[in-house]
């Protein structure tokens, strides 16, 4: 069981750091735990990974759209205020990725962080989890795919080069919009898109393989940001691209509508109409509008025109949503898998 943390380690300890805008609603509780395993299957046709690695449950960033949500209820929290400020943390992650891969039964297969939450945020700067697993890929020269808002990879920035030149690592910034105040109402505590933007800049100068991902695509809110976006994303050096449309599973939308509504009254109602035309006539339908008998026509001129600005831009556009597929090393070039110690 996840055990609380009195007095959890300052991220900032050494820095001084000011809110944007308000500060968080409720005080930051802290959970930890040793973790019996660390990878999770994914059997979805919709993702481009099998297996992701998730050293934190639940996200400080807060944004209202997150389908990881509904997670925490397994823990006896809530989805909402919970998930943004009682966070798990997997103390022993990389210890247990390391495990996974010294088993004679591991492929060397793809692991994508996070599949779940974001691995790098705040608290990352003090637990230094997501480190330690990319250091794990690194001496096993296992591929790992990253996807994440946080500037706080550019610490990390050492380590995914040399990964990068193995051919081991590629980054996806998740970047829903183009414009600073519109991040700041439905994602208020991740950073800007601006330092967004120029962390994958960052990433690029540094040799590593990094894109953007558009997600989610929020029909009547930020579809027509799309091309900005990719255009923007381009001049970073961003090499690929992908898209997720918006889906509002369980409470999620509870989450999501208030919020929408406080931050763009005059906009909820064509916005909610968007999203029910997307997902055939709900909020949560799993198969998009365009492909039920003719309606969707909105969200099938939101895919042409990504594939269009993909094509006009040189960005290699992924087939499913999140790919962040890297070449796998063959079995002789990946360090033997003995037996651990026992102690």
């Amino acid at each position: 069981m996840p055990r609380p943390v009195a007095n959890p380690p300052n991220p900032w300890l050494t820095e001084h750091r000011e809110w944007i805008g308000e500060p968080p609603p409720a005080r930051l509780e802290v959970y930890e735990e040793r973790a019996k395993s660390i990878l999770s299957e994914n059997d979805s046709g919709d993702v481009g990974f099998r297996w992701s690695a998730n050293p934190y449950r639940g996200c400080f960033h807060g944004c209202a759209y997150c389908y990881a949500r509904p997670t925490h209820q397994y823990l006896g929290f809530g989805a909402g205020t919970d998930f943004e400020r009682r966070i798990v943390v997997k103390t022993n992650a990389p210890e247990l990725l390391r495990r996974a891969f010294a088993r004679r039964s591991w492929r060397g297969e793809l692991v994508a962080l996070s599949g779940n939450t974001d691995c790098y945020q705040p608290l990352e700067a003090s637990y230094r989890l997501t480190r330690g697993l990319l250091e794990a890929c690194r001496d096993f020269r296992n591929p790992v795919g990253i996807v994440t808002k946080s500037v706080l990879i550019r610490r990390d920035l050492d380590l995914l080069s040399e990964l990068a030149r193995s051919g081991l690592v590629r980054v996806s910034l998740s970047i829903p919009f183009v414009e600073d105040d519109m991040a700041r109402a439905i994602e208020p505590y991740a950073p800007a898109p601006s330092d967004r933007f120029a962390t994958l800049r960052a990433l690029s100068g540094a040799g590593v393989p990094a894109g953007v991902g558009v997600s989610p695509i929020i029909p009547g809110l930020n579809d027509s940001q799309v091309a900005a976006i990719l255009a923007r994303a381009k001049e970073c050096g961003a090499t690929h691209a992908f898209r997720i449309p918006l889906r509002l599973p369980a409470e999620v939308k509870d989450v999501f509508l208030p919020r929408l509504k406080e931050a763009y009254p005059d906009r909820y109602d064509k916005v909610v109409r968007a999203i029910r035309e997307l997902r055939g006539g709900g909020l949560n339908e799993p198969r998009l509008g365009a492909r039920m008998e003719g309606r969707g026509a909105r969200w099938a001129a939101i895919e042409d025109l990504f594939a269009l600005e993909c094509r006009r831009l040189g960005l290699d556009r992924d087939p499913k949503a999140a790919s962040v597929a890297v070449p796998v090393p063959p079995p002789d070039d990946r360090p033997p898998r003995g037996q651990l110690p026992l102690f």
